[in-house]
């Protein structure tokens, strides 16, 4: 062999050793002996044909505890592992990952090294059965800009009313179809065989939408965009994923990503789905240290669930109403549920939508009490000022309080509707309301409710009203769709679907639902029944002095320097900073679009609507919430975002733009709609801190497992590195 074909030699073997360790996801591994373990942990490597794998998940689930119980960790860059902190059971550990398919189940406890076997996917098929439901909902065909505005059934099918493309993403995602749960999911790609036989996959998709008693709402979606397009697209949709259409890959866990950790516990039965969670007065996060978690069903049953994840245990808490309270949905279905054929499986009255921790450990809810109809103080003719200035007839929801020292509830009647609340930072402990299908803003001064008992004269609501004459008071203002008059205000139709007071000024934030949707903020002022003023600014939408486009707000939530965060349709995690405002803030310009430099749009992760441009991603993001005090260890006031479509949590470095996505791998379809973060031992470091969550979809029967799978409470931790215990 000469000298030059010994180089060659060389450096060949040094590429192909380079490439074995530049494989994606792996690297050369390190012997198991140095990974540490104590009793209450399970560790060790996992390898495949391949070698270590890198970004892979390993399950450890039982049933031997009071309820059901798993613990989720990520391998590191050598394929090593390290489950922390697992109560003593019996265990089933197994390896998830992308690229793979689930290894075999091995019985292990506490305590003991494993290594595991993963199991590399034979095709891609069967690799994409894993893949999150967006990656394959980013197959739907969105119509083209050109076929907007619609043209109604006599034309391309799409309601008159959608006038623009991003209008109809609008309604496919958060403000529409997936208001309420995963498109993409294996139970929804596909025509579920017990919904009957079918000529076409268009008349399957047709009975499919008239299911169960939801079927009135998801009749009335398809009607407001064009019902034949849409179910044509559904359709077209199913057809060519039967076909053999497959999404694009997702990567596996990278960075931080891998220091997550997950422990989820079964909470509630198989028909009722969560809509929010509470852990913790979110003024005082240190406030309920190792305690209960709590959650509300909305529609589906009238109990708060309380876990004990110290005990593994949970129990359920009746919500009261008074008689004559309505159901929440209709009794009678337009066609049978695949999954619960006639059977009912929403019998709420209540309602409970969401919750909040108080002070002193108190459960207050926005639910239902009673029946629509006010009391005469609320209604046009009472001497209450509030009425006088702005009456109103009936509300769906009002609040109750639950003591769980006491076991006690007191149900207290409102005059304005509730879905969301939030308290604020204030002497009176102000617990404000959002009211998205309503035209006003409400509130409780609780401590005055605590002192006396008195709903009425504890109680308070507005209007919204633009100061467009510009002389910084509220004055006679004009009425929704009347002309602009210069030498009055201008009342606005908005409600509030997310509500957060600001922690510095005590003002008062809420998004407004719709294209392309906007933000408002209130100043309550000192007698807010007459000096209440708002302002409004809309999402920048065709506006050519701003950078990025957005439309669609949901959730949202505020820093503690008043920054707001919020989540668009348009798959943008998006912030508004009112202080970089450059013209004025009210007079007869300030109507919506004036401030785009306010602010600041952040795509989310996840793939595109194929053949779409200038928009984001085709995962939904339901609502966000803002770590104001690091109970995650990402830092204060980092904004997180529920990622119902791509079973996670998001978390934005906004300095960076870089995104931790912190993913529920089992069981598939993680959706959550609230959030929230407790510190439970501030000298514990990561330990002492973490995420509470909920499996929150309407419909649990679509989760991995199928009908009978219940949602879980999940809490998420992040550790220093993948091997901390």
């Amino acid at each position: 062999m000469n000298k030059r074909t010994s180089i060659l030699v060389i450096l060949a073997v040094m590429i192909v050793a380079l490439l074995a360790i530049a494989r994606t996801g792996r690297t050369a591994g390190k012997p198991a002996a140095e990974i540490k373990i104590v009793s209450d942990d399970i560790g060790g490597v996992v390898t495949s044909s391949k070698g270590p794998e890198a970004g892979v998940w390993v399950i450890a689930e039982t049933k031997d505890l009071p309820t059901g119980y798993r613990k989720i960790v990520v391998t590191d860059d050598q394929g090593r592992y390290v489950i922390p902190e697992l109560p003593k059971a019996n265990y089933d550990v197994w390896v998830r990952g992308y690229g793979l398919v689930d290894s075999a189940k091995v019985k292990a406890m506490p305590g003991k090294m494993l290594n595991l076997t993963a199991v590399i996917a034979p095709d891609e098929h069967e690799a994409a059965k894993y893949y999150p439901a967006a990656y394959w909902y980013s197959l739907l065909h969105i119509p083209p800009k050109s076929d907007f505005p619609g043209t109604g059934d006599k034309g391309n099918g799409i309601s008159e009313k959608i006038t623009d493309q991003g209008q109809w993403i609008e309604n496919v995602k958060t403000d529409g179809c997936e208001a309420c749960h995963q498109l993409g999911d294996k139970a929804t790609r596909e025509i579920e065989p017990s919904l009957g036989a079918f000529d076409t996959t268009l008349a399957a998709w047709d009975r499919r939408i008239k299911s169960a008693q939801v079927g009135p709402m998801m009749n009335a979606v398809s009607v407001r965009v064009g019902r034949n397009r849409l179910l044509t697209e559904y359709a077209d949709w199913t057809d060519r994923i039967k076909a053999g259409a497959l999404p694009p890959a997702p990567p596996r866990p990278q960075g931080a990503e891998r220091n997550v950790v997950i422990t989820q516990w079964d909470w509630a039965g198989p028909k009722e789905y969560f809509h929010d969670e509470i852990s913790v007065d979110r003024r005082n996060v240190t406030s309920n240290p190792n305690g209960l978690v709590y959650g509300v069903h909305e529609d589906s049953s009238d109990f708060i669930t309380v876990l004990d994840p110290t005990k593994n245990t949970f129990k359920q808490i009746a919500i009261p109403y008074k008689p004559g309270t309505p159901m929440a949905e209709p009794e009678e279905l337009l066609e049978p549920s695949p999954y619960w054929g006639n059977e009912q499986a929403a019998v709420s009255h209540a309602t409970a939508h969401s919750l909040m921790m108080d002070s002193q450990g108190r459960l207050w809810t926005a639910a239902a009490t009673r029946d629509r109809s006010n009391p005469a103080y609320c209604k046009k003719g009472s001497s209450d000022q509030f009425a006088m200035s702005f009456p109103i007839s009936n509300s769906s929801r009002q609040t109750n309080v639950y003591d769980p020292k006491t076991g006690k509830w007191d149900l207290v009647d409102l005059c304005t509707s509730t879905q969301h609340l939030m308290f604020a930072e204030d002497a009176n402990n102000t617990l404000w309301f959002s009211n998205p299908g309503g035209d006003n803003v409400g509130w409780l001064n609780t401590k005055m409710y605590d002192e006396t008992h008195d709903a009425e004269k504890s109680q308070g609501w507005t209007p919204f009203v633009l100061d467009t004459n510009g002389n910084g008071k509220r004055d006679e203002y004009t009425e929704p769709g009347q002309p602009m008059d210069p030498t009055k205000d201008m009342r606005i139709k908005v409600g509030f679907y997310g509500v957060s007071p600001s922690p510095v000024d005590g003002s008062i934030w809420g998004t407004v639902l719709g294209f392309p949707g906007a933000i408002v903020r209130l100043n309550p002022g000192s007698d807010p029944a007459h000096t209440a003023l708002a302002e409004i600014y809309e999402v920048p939408w065709n506006n050519p002095k701003a950078p990025v486009q957005g439309f669609s707000p949901r959730g949202m939530d505020i820093t503690r320097d008043g920054v707001i965060w919020t989540v668009l349709s348009s798959g943008h995690l998006a912030s508004f900073d009112r202080r970089k405002c450059k013209g004025p803030l009210n007079g007869p310009t300030a109507t919506g679009q004036h401030c785009p430099e306010g602010w600041t749009l952040y795509r989310t992760p996840g793939p595109s609507f194929q053949g779409v441009t200038g928009y984001g991603s085709a995962d939904t993001n339901y609502y966000n919430w803002v770590d104001q005090f690091d109970t995650s260890g990402f830092g204060k006031d980092t904004p997180i975002a529920t990622a119902n479509g791509t079973d996670a949590l998001e978390a934005l470095d906004p300095k960076t733009g870089n995104w931790t996505v912190m993913r529920v791998p089992y069981p598939m379809g993680f959706f959550a709609k609230s959030l929230d973060g407790r510190i439970d031992d501030p000298k514990a470091g990561w330990k002492g801190r973490g995420l509470w969550s909920t499996y929150a979809t309407r419909t649990p029967w679509h989760l991995e497992g199928g009908k009978g799978t219940t949602s879980k409470a999940v809490k998420f931790q992040v550790r220093p590195d993948p091997l901390a215990n």
